[in-house]
């Protein structure tokens, strides 16, 4: 038996300006998905995906030999998971080649629906199991930048940027001592992100002015010493992008007599939201219906 793991993400800065090249703060988080690998002679994989509660969430028989699907739970997710496996032999032809059979579990950590990476985490066990490229392997499938594998992958902050469309990823030292006013806030609802890039992709603006900027506030934002200048920072990118999407800040849209900072993180709408306060002030989310709330420590490595 084998079995893979990998880390789950939040992106603190750069969101959509990161397809493009600028430099993004990216958190891997202590949530993430586990793969185990049992070979069988069943002539099939035999895949099974279990929620964090240990409950199965997807099932598929897949033929082994040509990818056909021979029975599932989800017809959507059992194509996509064909998919991945078809564009992982094409990236290693010897994939699967000494396999008879396989039987497949994934297990998440988290709530599937908190928009971690469920994808990512999966793109990159796989392509640990089949040794490949797992970068290339998100580009034939699910696509984005791919910071999301380089938080699979690493147990530290990081800065993610694409120079030519290859990734670069630096470790840094992102602890701020002001970590206990930082609270992760789920917005009850999963953001498609395939959707938000391509939204992004289309708007006419100046990347090259937007990825100088997004730069700008990362550095300045690994650098902060105090919460005032983290808020600031914080406040500034939210303005940025606002401008860029052309769509008001998740504070003014939900958020309007909050007195601290609120920030969108990732694809906006959905997912998570970064919140500054005292833990007394998380209990303004809680009463307009947002009860999943995480202090940093909680949630990042």
């Amino acid at each position: 038996m084998m079995e893979f793991y990998s880390n789950g993400k939040l992106l603190l800065t750069g969101e959509y300006a990161i397809l493009d090249g600028a430099r993004g703060l990216a958190l891997p988080t202590k949530f993430g998905q586990f793969l185990t690998i049992k070979k069988s002679k069943t002539g099939q994989i035999n895949w099974q995906s279990l929620t964090d509660k240990n409950t199965p969430w997807f099932t598929a028989d897949i033929d082994l030999k040509d990818f056909k699907i021979l029975n599932t739970s989800d017809i959507i997710s059992a194509q996509r998971l064909v998919e991945i496996f078809k564009e992982t032999k094409v990236l290693n032809p010897s994939f699967l080649k000494d396999y008879q059979g396989v039987y497949i579990d994934t297990k998440l950590s988290f709530p599937k629906d908190w928009g971690l990476g469920s994808s990512s985490t999966l793109i990159n066990n796989i392509a640990q199991w089949a040794q490949v490229d797992p970068y290339e392997l998100l580009k034939a499938t699910f696509g984005g930048s791919g910071y999301d594998i380089a938080c699979a992958q690493n147990d530290t902050p990081i800065v993610f940027h694409k120079i030519e469309d290859k990734p670069e990823v630096s470790k840094v030292d992102f602890n701020p001592i002001f970590k206990d006013q930082l609270f992760f806030i789920y917005l009850n609802k999963k953001q498609n992100s395939r959707e938000a890039i391509a939204i992004y992709r289309q708007l006419a603006i100046d990347k090259g002015k937007l990825i100088t900027k997004v730069n700008d506030l990362t550095a300045q934002l690994i650098e902060s010493k105090n919460l005032d200048t983290f808020e600031a920072i914080v406040n500034q990118h939210e303005i940025l992008l606002s401008e860029v999407l052309n769509t008001p800040t998740i504070k003014k849209q939900l958020f309007p007599d909050y007195p601290h900072s609120v920030k969108s993180l990732g694809a906006w709408g959905g997912d998570f939201i970064l919140a500054t306060g005292r833990q007394e002030d998380m209990d303004y989310f809680s009463r307009k219906g947002y009860a999943t709330v995480i202090p940093y420590s909680k949630i990042i490595l």
